[in-house]
């Protein structure tokens, strides 16, 4: 069984969890003899985790096709990818006024080097949505270049490209949805994102939520028939031994940790107060905000406001082994999402023998037992969590324990196993 998987983001040039998420899935199914993924992405840099490269043309759109051999697993998985860097197109109006004489306003234009090559910038810029759809044009050009059963679509941005694959190919569709502009906006939704998501939806023979959380939205929100959507749940990597081994911190004091964007979806100002709370019952703690995001100087501002900088750090954007330095530095990680699809960082924190508070409102509280759950806007009851954690031994300890032994059990092979078997499915019955 071939899939052809398009994504946004591969590590280690991710921004988020979606980026991981792609990555543990994939690896996950290259553990099945009868699963082969070609993975395609806008952009490639060179550094991901790789065996050989080639480059292939169609229709004068160059394209790169790698191999990714993952450590431990010898079976291969195809990776594409379209280099470049995007050229803008020049405003709407002076758009139509140069063209309009030779062509209806249904025809589409897009910009190419020399070699006749797509540019993509591969991040989440002003020109997103021209990405996009570029990136939907180049997808017609793969589906119609190789051989597969089904079609493979993560998040809003990848839906088009999947749209386009299944129209050229008459192949399945799986969307996979990692969150909603619900999740993303707190409820002022794009209309433009809103409709991409809607058609991909709507164009699915199959979707793929995080949580059931995530499978409620897409029903009510979006109206889709409840027999389309099925869960499956995220899970982590195990790390090694030698990534076990724990760091000195450099301070004596506990450390508790806030990871992820700095956005309104992650609730950072709840994080904010709650250490503000708990700084007025005990001195020996210091707060790490490590991300970054929109509400980063707002959030640096309220702690000035405060009076607790002192108590208080920043660290910037986290990513690879950085992230689980900062969890082997960490007493407690604390995650108080508004809307959180499911949550990764929280099953990483737990590998890492890291005890952690939840809010009620992410997908990934529908399956840990061993957490604290609170609800995002409870700061009282956030600082209290804290609190009990770092001054009660046998409540941390029991909580990192078995926290540690439930997360284990959460593998990226499992989750793929119920991929796969919707892969089958759809597969059977299109």
């Amino acid at each position: 069984m071939n899939v052809l998987m398009f994504g946004w983001e591969f590590p280690p040039h991710i921004s988020g969890g979606l980026g991981t998420a792609c990555y543990g899935l994939t690896k996950g199914l290259s553990e099945y003899k009868d699963v082969n993924v070609i993975f395609v992405v806008p952009k490639a840099y060179g550094d991901e985790d790789q065996s050989a490269m080639n480059l292939i043309g169609a229709n004068n759109v160059p394209i790169t096709k790698k191999e990714i051999q993952f450590r431990d697993i010898q079976k291969k998985i195809d990776y594409y990818e379209i280099e470049s860097t995007l050229i803008p197109y020049v405003g709407e109006e002076e758009f139509w006024s140069l063209t309009s004489k030779k062509y209806s306003e249904k025809t589409r234009f897009i910009e190419t080097d020399p070699q006749g090559r797509i540019s993509f910038s591969g991040t989440y810029g002003a020109n997103l949505l021209q990405e996009i759809y570029n990136y939907s044009v180049v997808a017609e050009v793969i589906a119609r270049d190789n051989e597969f059963d089904v079609i493979h679509a993560h998040d809003w941005l990848a839906y088009p490209a999947g749209i386009a694959a299944k129209r050229i190919s008459g192949k399945p569709l799986v969307i996979h949805v990692h969150a909603t502009d619900f999740d993303r906006s707190g409820g002022s939704v794009n209309p433009k994102v809103y409709s991409i998501e809607k058609e991909g939806m709507e164009a699915a023979d199959k979707i793929i939520t995080v949580s059931n959380l995530t499978r409620n939205i897409v029903i009510e929100k979006y109206g889709i028939d409840p027999s389309k959507v099925v869960t499956v749940y995220n899970a982590v990597e195990p790390i090694s031994q030698e990534e076990k081994i724990k760091l000195k911190k450099g301070v004596n004091e506990r450390i508790v940790t806030f990871l992820g964007r700095i956005t309104m979806q992650k609730g950072p100002e709840y994080f904010v107060e709650a250490a503000n709370l708990v700084l007025k019952k005990m001195n020996n703690v210091r707060f790490v905000m490590a991300g970054s995001g929109d509400m980063m100087n707002a959030m640096v501002k309220r702690a000035a406001q405060l009076k607790i900088t002192d108590k208080f750090h920043f660290t910037g954007f986290l990513k690879g082994d950085d992230v689980f330095d900062m969890f082997r530095m960490s007493d407690v990680f604390v995650m108080p999402s508004v809307s959180e699809p499911f949550g990764i960082v929280p099953l990483e924190a737990m590998q890492s023998n890291v005890p952690v508070i939840i809010s009620y409102q992410s997908g990934v509280a529908e399956i840990l037992k061993y957490a604290i759950k609170i609800d995002y806007w409870d700061t009282y009851a956030m600082a209290d969590a804290i609190y009990g954690l770092l001054n009660y031994p046998a409540l941390h300890n029991m909580f990192r324990k078995y926290g540690k032994d439930e997360v284990d059990s959460l593998q990226w092979k499992k989750s793929a196993k119920n991929v796969r078997d919707i892969y089958l499915d759809v597969i059977k019955t299109a």
